[in-house]
């Protein structure tokens, strides 16, 4: 899986795009120190967004944003 881009959308909002999910956006709520997964518009044509997936798209997004030690590091993480 790639972050094939992001932009901001609004305050403490996140608007990413993947490669393996083309016709999906995925919204990114910063929460304390890193970005989480809040919402998305998910389409049919592209694969279900499992727990594996969502992990790794956080990661991906937080190392683009140069918070991934604060993501790693965060309280709830079991990984």
């Amino acid at each position: 899986m790639k972050l094939i881009r992001w932009s901001y959308s609004r305050r403490n909002m996140v608007r990413a795009y993947f490669d393996t999910h083309p016709n999906s956006v995925f919204y990114f709520r910063r929460m304390k120190r890193c970005f989480l997964l809040y919402s998305l518009d998910w389409r049919e044509e592209d694969p279900f967004v499992d727990t594996a997936s969502r992990e790794e798209m956080q990661l991906l997004l937080n190392k683009a944003m140069g918070r991934k030690t604060a993501y790693q590091n965060r309280k709830h993480h079991t990984g």
